[in-house]
């Protein structure tokens, strides 16, 4: 499986698993024992390093203190043999609740201590929450097994570097974010926002060597990590970043301290505390004394995502260097608190982005007069205004505010990417496309219409320092106009036509071909396929050509890159060398959205990178590996595990498939014939269900419903219509069953010259077995022709079709293993040239597929933009004026023929009246 693959089932049997406890309770016990199974793998891939044998590992114990003292110098940490993970799989029966809470006791006082504010009591909410999973010990230890053996899956062989663990650890913590709600959402920040945000922060940062970046509020560490990460791209050499983070509850810091150390980290370069942030200025001073240890420590990027608009206690605090030249923020709103610490901390040549409720924009009193500052000091370079409903747990508007301390330009970028999402669940989503496009208009400062503007400092002043981000980028598409004249009497006003410009000057003279003129100011459309005269217009045969020639060599392109290249080349830098490239094809291309290009790219990406990511870490030959496809059962009561079950085989790389439809084609046609008949067969039954008169519908061969045949009614009906059924074949045949002497038999059959005795089977002795003959009757019966539309000669034809369909089930069936077994062995068999091939087609085809798609729904939706047109005035006020006097009319006539008494004749008269006739 392939990460993405692996943490789905973990999560999967995690949440079967899950049952009285919390989803933001349970993610402490499955996320620490994934931690602690990290930290015990790094301990033996030590031990291997040294070139301990299995037997020296099983020495290693804290009695043994010279050694220990040499482990925990090296990592950090010691954890002795016994309380190795592996070990406690190793015990089997024998495990323990209790193995845990030694392990757990021991790790604490072997702890080097350089290291000692990184891993000190990180496992305290993992090991004061055990008893949380069962009343008894007993309890306790068959929840644990079943998370050990859950998590075991997790690959730790040093060839990813970890990687997998990483973003399963983070998939997770996201999984359990959107499925405890507002809890989850505290300490959590969705990774498109985080991705955005490193985009940002590491193009200001990309030509330094070495940088230090601070989360002031850092949840679970995703956030930081995705930043440093992305910086990380632009800096040769390691362990160039320090990392500084500070969170207030313990649990959570708990999770940044974890997923900083298993993101491969050196603890040297993490710095941490779990305090609060607005209480006490940090970085940096040691809790033991923090009056002669305090150190300001100013950093390259501060990133952060507070929670939004919390009480806090101001007091004390305009002295307080942070806030002291820009104000306090008020008690009940703690926004510009947080913002001002970060900025507190950045260097003259640094930069900040703080994701805050779009609030701070436009509040008054202490808040405004912060926000005015800041503007007069020149410290916000953009505004960024979210999608709703985008975090966890809470739905309300978000911006992410992006400061500098010196900037080169007063004017302040404000963009409005409220409207670009896509809807995942109950929650929105930042597409690739959509962060793609918000950083590169960061990184150009550039105005788009309905999109992003430059304001200056003077505009900010005329609007009194509101920044609220409708005042200055409107995304509002415009309300559909309507043309009274053109709904009174038809045609197409010029000025709607005219909107469509783009499209005219894409593709010159259809506008001509599609619309007459009948005034100055309205036209008419003059063809009857509004789509086929546009579709078939030279202009577009042309516009699809230029858009071939801009991408004619970009499949080769690729294919050298991808595939010649398989096992050298960077997932990472390939997809930015394809972006830069699929960019400029496209600027010459009108209409086509670049962005949309970019989303394509992206979609088709990420099962690229993926593969490559397992090719080279796995090796070339894994192309032709073939793995069992494992299914999660349903977990019963008495399980102590969520079952899994070999449901076939699947390609680790190739898709089934795809090899299927390439090398295997007679074979899965063959399939797909019989797949094709069995659909035939059901449509039908449902024609002959149609064409039964309302007395043929209730016979019992139709079910209650009257929209199934019952097969044992079908059967009983069948055999009871042909019962009487008689012939001279079938009479010799009765006959022959009342004869009980072989003699008989034989002589019988040698004198019946009307009989197919060919037909039948013979027993030892000569004679016909009974069976056989009984089944010849049967036979004889059924090629009887009843009349034809008759109900008997219906039910004879569901009978035949329930036949043919029963047996094309079993050579589905069988057909279907068939091919499976095949398809496994043939990509086992494949040589590299072949699987070259495939791969070829699995990753460049639907992505250069997809690219060439665009010009046809460019066109498409020009063909819609028209028809609606044409839909919205062919209909008059008029022709509605005529039609209502015809029905009118004609509802007149009817009233004229109807009788009744005195009383209803002046009734229906006033209703004439109403109708105006």
């Amino acid at each position: 499986m392939n990460k993405q693959q692996l943490a789905s089932t973990i999560w999967e049997s995690a949440n079967q698993m899950r049952s009285k406890i919390e989803a933001n309770e349970y993610k402490d016990f499955i996320l620490g024992f994934i931690f602690y199974k990290y930290l015990s793998e790094k301990e033996v891939a030590f031990f291997r390093k040294e070139r301990l044998t299995d037997a020296d590992i099983e020495k290693v114990t804290e009695d043994d203190v010279k050694y220990a003292s040499h482990v925990r110098e090296n990592l950090g940490y010691f954890i002795a043999y016994e309380n190795l993970f592996s070990t406690w799989l190793k015990k089997g029966n024998d495990f323990d609740i209790s193995n845990v809470r030694d392990a757990l006791s021991a790790f604490d006082r072997n702890i080097d201590d350089v290291y000692r504010k990184v891993f000190e009591k990180i496992f305290n909410t993992l090991q004061t929450g055990l008893s949380k999973l069962g009343e008894t010990a007993q309890a306790q230890t068959k929840a644990v097994k079943s998370l050990l053996k859950l998590i075991r899956k997790i690959p730790m062989d040093g060839k990813q570097d970890y990687d997998v663990l990483g973003f399963i650890y983070e998939y997770l913590i996201s999984m359990f974010a959107a499925n405890a709600g507002k809890k989850a959402g505290e300490f959590y920040t969705p990774h498109e926002v985080s991705v955005l945000m490193s985009e940002i922060i590491a193009e200001h940062l990309k030509n330094r060597k070495q940088i230090k970046i601070y989360d002031p509020t850092s949840g679970s560490g995703s956030l930081l990590i995705n930043i440093g990460n992305s910086a990380a791209k632009f800096i040769d050499g390691e362990n160039k970043i320090d990392y500084y983070a500070q969170e207030l509850k313990e649990n959570t810091y708990n999770l940044t301290r974890m997923n900083l150390v298993m993101r491969g980290i050196s603890p040297a370069n993490i710095n941490v505390r779990n305090g609060d942030t607005l209480e006490d200025d940090w970085p940096f001073f040691e809790d033991t004394d923090k009056d002669k240890t305090y150190k300001f420590i100013p950093v390259d990027a501060v990133v952060s995502n507070p929670p939004y608009s919390q009480k806090w206690d101001p007091s004390d605090k305009e002295f307080d260097p942070r806030y002291k030249y820009y104000g306090v923020a008020p008690k009940s709103k703690a926004d510009y608190a947080f913002l001002l610490h970060d900025l507190y901390h950045l260097k003259d040549d640094g930069i900040m982005t703080i994701v805050l409720p779009h609030g701070v924009l436009f509040r008054g009193g202490e808040e405004g007069k912060i926000r005015e500052k800041l503007i007069e000091k020149n410290r916000i370079d953009a505004i960024i205004g979210l999608p709703p409903n985008i975090f966890f747990g809470t739905g309300i508007p978000t911006i992410i505010m992006v400061l500098k301390r010196i900037r080169p330009t007063s004017d302040v970028l404000i963009i409005d990417a409220s409207k670009g999402f896509e809807k995942v669940g109950k929650n929105n989503k930042l597409r690739a496309c959509d962060i793609k496009k918000i950083a590169d208009t960061v990184k150009s400062r550039e105005s788009i219409e309905k999109y992003s503007t430059l304001v200056s400092k003077e505009t900010i002043r005329e609007n009194g320092y509101n920044l609220n981000i409708p005042r200055y980028v409107n995304s509002l598409e415009p309300a559909e106009s309507w043309d009274i004249h053109a709904t009174m009497f038809g045609g197409i006003p010029v000025k709607e036509v005219d909107q469509l410009f783009e499209y005219w000057e894409a593709f010159p003279e259809l506008k001509d071909a599609i619309f007459r003129k009948i005034s100055n100011e309205y036209l008419a459309v003059k063809c009857d396929d509004i789509k086929a005269a546009i579709t078939s217009h030279e202009s577009l045969k042309i516009y699809k050509q230029a858009f071939s020639n801009e991408f004619g060599n970009f499949y080769e392109e690729l294919k050298n890159d991808l595939i010649e290249e398989i096992l050298d080349v960077s997932a990472e830098h390939e997809k930015e060398k394809v972006s830069k490239d699929i960019f400029i094809r496209i600027e010459n291309v009108k209409l086509a959205d670049k962005y949309k290009a970019y989303q394509i790219l992206s979609d088709n990406w990420d099962v690229i990178s993926t593969d490559l990511e397992m090719i080279q870490s796995e090796g070339f030959e894994v192309i032709n590996q073939v793995d069992p496809n494992m299914i999660l059962k349903k977990k019963e009561a008495n399980d102590d595990e969520v079952p899994e079950v070999q449901d076939g085989w699947k390609g680790h790389i190739l898709p089934f498939d795809l090899v299927q439809r390439e090398i295997l084609t007679e074979d899965l046609e063959e399939l797909q014939a019989i797949e094709k008949r069995l659909t035939e067969i059901t449509s039908l039954y449902g024609e002959i269900i149609d064409s039964l008169d309302e007395e043929e519908r209730e016979s019992s061969v139709l079910n209650e419903a009257n929209d199934a045949f019952v097969a044992k009614e079908v059967k009983s009906f069948v055999a009871e219509a042909l019962s009487d059924v008689e012939n001279d074949e079938i009479k010799a045949l009765r006959g022959y069953l009342s004869l009980s002497k072989k003699k008989e038999k034989l002589d019988y059959v040698n004198k019946c010259d009307i009989v197919s005795w060919n037909l039948m089977e013979q027993g030892s002795d000569g004679a016909y077995k009974k069976g056989s003959v009984i089944s010849r009757i049967s036979e004889l019966q059924r090629m009887y022709e009843f009349p034809k539309d008759s109900f008997e000669q219906k039910v004879m034809t569901v009978l035949s079709l329930m036949e043919e369909e029963s047996q094309a089930k079993k050579d589905l069936k069988q057909k279907s293993e068939a091919l499976h077994i095949k398809t496994k062995e043939t990509i086992e068999n494949l040589d590299e040239d072949e699987s070259l091939r495939l791969l070829e087609l699995k990753w460049i085809k639907p992505l250069v597929d997809s690219l060439f798609a665009i010009p046809d729904e460019i066109i498409g939706e020009l063909i819609n933009k028209v028809i609606h047109l044409h839909d919205k005035y062919c209909t008059t006020f008029s022709d509605i004026e005529h039609d209502i006097e015809n029905t009118s009319a004609k509802l007149s006539n009817m009233i004229d023929k109807l009788v009744g008494s005195v009383a209803d004749i002046e009734g229906l008269e006033e209703l004439k009246k109403i109708l105006g006739v």
